[in-house]
This record gives structure tokens, sequence and C-alpha cells, in this order.
């Protein structure tokens, strides 16, 4: 059954006009403990103050004060560093929806107004072009940016108006969106910009005020792309997604954040314009590239030089760009198209990334960041500066900032938000989807209302107890997803479960239960045999978490490039994590790295520690490889 979403100013990231789930907002899911509701604290009072730290300390908020004092060659940053300004204003605009914390919209409007101050009479914003000395507008649409930073300007504002705020910084991105819609509509420029964005903003600030230009405005934009635009470069035009139309791609490629990017504008735009056909397509795409260029972690980019999609099954671990934000760009396609379809593989896709590349970012204290994400490294990286921006590529380990700094902010409004990905509801039912400690009180489609407590140490164990506080009157559904590394083995009130969603309907009380077991043994992974890279290697997971062995749980001197896993180990759980028998290979050195027989003898056994993915490198120093080499019997 499609559900209609009649209010569009609910405090939730995406709420698509109609749809099989109705997403559920900050109001209505609170995380109360565990995994989630801590990472969600930490970026509350350490990363989002962090954030604006920095884009002080960088100059990229005296951007603006240039910009008005004509003082423009004191610019810093890239000419995005505008950008991450409104994802700093996004992330507190949704933690001040959350919190309602009066020194976050003190500082919101505090930057509005200076954005504001900067804005032209047309609309138009920007501290890198427009003004004496600086191009001229959009004299670069292939890397300027302009319309990529108007995007997540609409972003930060739609955050502010579904948090109940219509305040300076609405008025800002709803002046920026009318000028994009008069500058680039159907009687203005043929264009695109080569960094999608604006085309997913355009779709919520539609939604969120009713005007309906602001959606035309993104379908246009969306069917203009691929018909080759932007100039061709070295990277070719697959890079910015200008190739091929949007329709006749067969698998995302190019820049990863871009292409996702893109993706979720097209699911949004489809949803919403009753474009079943679109919809299919672009759902096609992203299968297509879970199947065939996705790392384990969720991760996508395998290419350094071009931030990019490999071939299919192009993989390599030690050269996983895996970037933060394209990790967060899969989340949103993903979750749009569960809300879209129902479907709860969307929601795995969804977990899994989120433990393993969202939550790898930030470090313990929240003060530092991962940019990309490998799978393994050869070298342990240096500390870095914690007085200076670092070089995105040359961070081994987590830096404070970056001259690119796209994702902090993007992890820190993620976060921020996070409780909206957590359940959704039906005409007759709730569907919660990230097994997360909350409390859920929300009306269903027909009117009635439930209120749920969620109970968990997921994913430390796999039981998961809803307890209903406020029943409904009448039957009502309570589903729970089983992800796919349980479906088999999991139970819902000890009968077994055999499919995807464990789903029990019947008149309810306050007080009943309902309980989920999920199997969170650690178990070995192997790769499709097409991805050469790690061909003979096993991963170990437990429950959603991809494990890793770093070089700190090792003998001294011992680095992972050493480490088998032994032939027939299974790992298993002990009070400090998870081991696997394994062993020590020894090597013949010599002068050349090729030769007739095997260069390894086996060595003294080892029993490996592995530990979460995400939380590799708060220990100082170290190697670390995810896909470890396996011996055959």
């Amino acid at each position: 059954m499609s559900v209609t979403t009649t209010a569009t100013r609910r405090p939730v990231p995406v709420i698509p006009a109609r749809g099989a789930l109705r997403p559920l907002g900050l109001d209505e899911v609170e995380l109360t403990g565990g995994f989630w509701a801590e990472r969600q604290r930490r970026n509350a009072e350490v990363s989002i103050p962090h954030c604006d730290h920095w884009e002080s300390r960088v100059g990229w908020i005296d951007n603006f004060r240039h910009a008005l004092a004509g003082t423009v060659e004191q610019r810093t940053g890239r000419e995005f560093a505008d950008s991450d300004v409104y994802k700093l204003l996004e992330a507190m605009a949704w933690e001040s929806g959350r919190t309602s914390d009066p020194r976050l919209d003190a500082r919101i409007e505090e930057i509005a107004l200076l954005v504001e101050a900067v804005q032209d009479d047309d609309g138009y914003v920007s501290t890198k072009y427009g003004r004496p000395g600086q191009e001229p507008r959009y004299t670069d649409l292939a890397w300027g940016h302009e319309l990529y930073c108007f995007g997540h300007l609409i972003q930060a504002a739609v955050a502010r108006l579904r948090t109940g705020h219509d305040d300076t910084l609405v008025r800002v991105a709803r002046r920026a969106a009318d000028h994009v819609c008069v500058e680039f509509g159907p009687s203005g420029r043929d264009d695109v910009c080569g960094h999608p964005e604006i085309e997913v903003a355009l779709v919520e600030l539609a939604r969120t005020t009713g005007e309906e230009r602001y959606l035309e405005q993104a379908r246009l934009f969306l069917e203009r792309r691929g018909r080759g635009s932007l100039p061709d470069i070295e990277f070719g035009r697959a890079y910015y997604q200008d190739d091929v139309p949007v329709r006749d791609a067969e698998v995302l490629r190019g820049h990863a954040v871009r292409a996702l990017y893109l993706t979720a504008a097209a699911v949004d735009v489809a949803v919403d314009t009753g474009d079943d056909e679109l919809l299919q397509t672009v759902r096609d795409q992203f299968a297509r590239t879970l199947a065939r260029r996705t790392y384990l972690t969720g991760g996508m980019g395998s290419h350094h030089q071009d931030e990019a999609y490999g071939d299919d099954f192009e993989l390599p671990s030690d050269r996983a760009y895996s970037e933060t934000c394209a990790g967060i760009g899969s989340v949103m396609v993903a979750w749009r198209l569960l809300l879209a379809t129902g479907d709860t593989r969307w929601a795995d896709v969804v977990e899994r990334t989120m433990y393993n590349v969202v939550a790898t970012s930030p470090s313990r204290a929240g003060d530092a960041f991962f940019y990309t994400n490998p799978l393994h490294k050869r070298e342990p990286g240096e500390e870095a500066d914690p007085d200076e921006a670092s070089p995105r590529a040359l961070s081994r380990l987590r830096a404070p900032w970056f001259e690119v700094s796209c994702c902090p902010t993007n992890v820190a409004r993620t976060l921020a938000s996070f409780a909206a990905y957590v359940a959704t509801v039906s005409d007759d039912g709730v569907q919660i989807h990230q097994h997360v400690p909350s409390r859920i009180a929300t009306t269903l489609g027909d009117g009635r209302e439930v209120e749920l407590e969620v109970e968990t140490s997921y994913p430390d164990d796999g039981d998961v107890v809803v307890r209903v506080v406020a029943a409904p009157a009448g039957e009502v559904s309570i589903s729970l997803r089983v992800p796919e590394w349980s479906v088999g083995r999991a139970s819902l009130d000890g009968e077994p479960v055999d499919g995807p969603v464990a789903t029990t309907r019947r008149r309810f009380a306050a007080g009943d239960e309902v309980r989920l077991r999920l199997d969170v043994q650690p178990r070995l992974t192997v790769a499709d045999d097409r991805v050469d890279a790690v061909r003979g290697c096993a991963a170990v997971e437990r429950g959603p978490l991809v494990l890793c062995v770093e070089s700190t749980d090792l003998p001294a001197g011992v680095g992972v490039d050493r480490v088998r896993i032994a032939a027939g180990a299974v790992p298993h759980d002990l009070e400090d994590g998870v081991h696997v028998s394994g062993e020590l290979v020894e090597r013949e050195e010599g002068p050349w790295p090729y030769r007739s027989r095997p260069a390894t003898a086996p060595g003294a056994t080892l029993d490996v520690r592995l530990v979460p993915y995400h939380d590799w490198a708060n220990r100082g120093p170290s190697t670390m490889r995810v896909w470890i080499p396996q011996e055959r019997p």
C-alpha cells in the first residue's frame, strides 16, 4: 500500500510525496542509549563545535566578511568552501531540532545574517565568484561548484524549516532557489553543475514549501545530465555523470559522491512525479553497483586519482578510496529506496554503511576524522598535526581538519539526524529498521497512536525487545528487520523466522513485548572470485560489524602482512573480542619478488585478535587489514 505524505514540515531529512513507508521524525524517535546514542552525544558535544571552530580558524566563515569588505584576495579554501559552512549549519539545525539548544539557534542566526549580507539582490550568493577581482558567475560550471553550494545551503534551510524555524537562513535559501529557477529554468541557461547536489536539495525544498517549481527545476537538471554539456576531461565525462543520460546508465560510475547524490535525486524525482520507469531504472543501477562495485564495508569508490568507481569487481583493499561522503551518499540512496519500495534489503545497506564507513570516520573523541577508508594499510600512519589542516590523501591517521573538509561536516549532519533513519510506519503498523535502544511515539497512517520502547545491546548481542507502552485499538503489526546475515538464523518470540522481516500482528496491550533474536556469532566471509585483489583471503564479520586485524594486537615487530588464517579456523568470541586461529608465515627474502615456488613457509601458530574496523587506528599508528590470506586445507 502506498503512503501519501501530507505533513511536509516534520523534523525528518527525507519526506517523499508518496511511497510504501512513511519516515518518522526526530520528534517521534529518540535514541536512548547504545552505539548510536553515544555517537550522537559525542557529535553534539564535540564534533559540531569542533567543525565550527575549524571553519572559523581556517577562514571559511570569514570568507563572507571578506566578500562584504571587498578584500576577496584574502579568501581562503577551495572554490566550494561555502558548502562546508552550509553543511555545518545543517548539522546545527538538526541538532537544535533534536535538543532545542538555544546556543545553536543563536549561532545559526549569526552565520545566516552574514550569508544574507553577501547575497545579491537576485538571490545569488558566493564568496568565490561574481565580485570585483573575481571570476564572473557561472563561468566554470564544471568545477566552480556554485550550484553545489546552493544545494547545501538549501538543505540547511530545509532542516531549519522542518524543525520549526522560518528564519533568516530559510529566507536566504529560498531566494537562492528562486534565483536558480530563473537562471536555469526552461527559459534560462540550459546547463548543469559539475557536482550534483542542487537536485536533491530542490526536491526537498519543494516537499517542504509546496512550491512545485523547485521539483520541476530538479527534474530539468536531471534530464539535462548526460548530454555532454560539460567539457571532456582526462577522466572522461563519466567523472561528473555527463557521459550518458541518467535513464541510459547501467551502473554508477565516475566520481562516487557525485554519482550517489545524483542517484538520490533521481529517486526523489521519480517518486514525486510518479515516474515508475525512472524509479526502476535507478533502483537497478544501484543494485548492480552494490553487486559489482562496493566494498565489504559498504564503501564505494576504488580510485584515488578521480575519487571514482572502478570497473566491475575492481576493489583493491589497499587502494580503496571509499570516501566517507560516498558512504553517506549511499545511505541517502538506500534510505530513499526503502521508503519508496518497502524492501528491507535497502535498510541492510544503511546499516552496513553506517557501522563500517560513517562510524569509522570520527575518532573516539570526535575531534578527528578519516576522509578515505581503505581496508588495508601497509605502513603505520603518522600522527596528524593537531594545529594544521591535512591534505586528505596524505592523512594516514584521523586528522582534525582537511583542506577539503566535506567529510567532517557531512558526518556531523548525518549523526545529528540519525534517529530519523530508525523506523517507519504504514497505515496499520510500525517497521523497525535499525536496532537501537529508542523510544518511538507516532501515529499510524490510519490515525491511531502507538508508543514503543526498544531495548537492546545490539550489535554486542542479537537480542532486541520491543515493549508496547501505549497500544492502539484493534490489531496492529510490528515488524523488525532481519539482516541478510541472520536470515534463517533468527527467531521472533521463540519461533523461527525464515525471511528478511519478522512481523507479528495482533491486538496489543500496554506492557506486551515482542522479542527478536538475531545470530551475531562471528563468521568468515569470502569474496566473489572476480575480486582479484582479495582472492584466497577471508574477512571476519560479527553481526553488522566488519572486523580487521591491527598490528597493535600482534607481537612486537610483527606486521599484518605475516598473518594467515589457519585452514578450517572458525572465529569465536572471547571477553576481549573476536579471535581466530592463525599463523605467522616465514618468508625468504631475495633480489627478485617472482619465483617458481612459494617464498613463504608456515611459522608459529597465533591466536589472532580482531577488532571492529570502525575502531581501528584509535590506539596510535598501526598497520591493518580486513581481508586476511587464508591457508587452504
